[in-house]
């Protein structure tokens, strides 16, 4: 259910407006619902642009997964597709970590197809189960969006990376090129929703996905966010115009 009471840019619009409790336990029903067809939806709805994108994204941590016993945790990592993109790279260790059990669990089944490179563990990104200053890099891909609280997502992964840490986010973003602007949103808004709700089978995630767009900080709103909670270094780059960016920052 959308609350009407969610501050724009406060976090996820999920939930009954109750607070971060409701909102996390909405958040893992829906995507608990739609498990079953999510990775097929997110090739088929993006045009398999999401591929190239957590390809980028697992780049921008090249060097440090390149470093051996690098301890790297992906976020809110769903099924694991950016989870299995930075074990391809890595001389250390991937965590991939999400609260929606169903979610994990393909992730885990995928994990076993590919060898087992990466370890999957159910946890809130808002109460992470790492130590102070334990991680060298923190990332996450279309899962921040979902947070109940942006902020306190950004101190957790400020805490739990070491000095010198990295941290990239994935997300969907503002399109900043006019014209592909007002088609993309008119397919955001009118198709993908009902296009989303057949496949799968269910209206609500389809329908949540461009309000929940809406009200998130656009590219330099999060960069400033990132700077406002002690990142260095921060930066940004859009993917497709705007409809994704990637943010990366640098803890000192």
């Amino acid at each position: 259910m959308i609350s009407a009471a969610r501050a724009p840019g406060q976090g996820s619009p999920l939930g009954s407006g109750r607070g971060e409790a409701s909102t996390s336990a909405a958040v893992r029903e829906m995507f608990a619902g739609v498990a079953h067809r999510y990775d097929f939806l997110n090739h088929f709805l993006s045009l398999g642009r999401d591929i190239a994108w957590r390809r980028a994204a697992a780049r921008a941590l090249k060097d440090i997964l390149a470093r051996p016993g690098s301890r790297v945790a992906d976020l809110c990592c769903g099924t694991g597709d950016l989870s299995f993109c930075l074990g391809r790279h890595s001389q250390g260790l991937v965590m991939g970590a999400d609260f929606c059990h169903p979610m994990l669990a393909i992730a885990r089944g995928k994990g076993y197809a590919q060898g087992g490179r990466v370890h999957f563990l159910e946890a809130d990104a808002l109460h992470l189960p790492f130590g102070d200053a334990s991680l060298d890099a923190v990332t996450s891909a279309f899962g921040f969006r979902n947070l109940a609280n942006y902020g306190r997502g950004i101190e957790e992964m400020r805490r739990v990376l070491k000095s010198g840490g990295r941290l990239t986010i994935l997300e969907f973003s503002q399109v900043r090129w006019p014209v592909f602007g007002r088609l993309f949103r008119f397919y955001f808004r009118r198709i993908l929703p009902r296009v989303g709700a057949w496949i799968s089978g269910t209206e609500d995630p389809y329908s949540y996905l461009p309000d929940s767009v809406s009200i998130f900080p656009n590219q330099d709103a999060l960069a400033g966010m990132l700077r406002s909670a002690g990142f260095h270094n921060v930066i940004y780059r859009n993917f497709t115009g705007g409809v994704a960016a990637l943010h990366v920052g640098e803890k000192v």
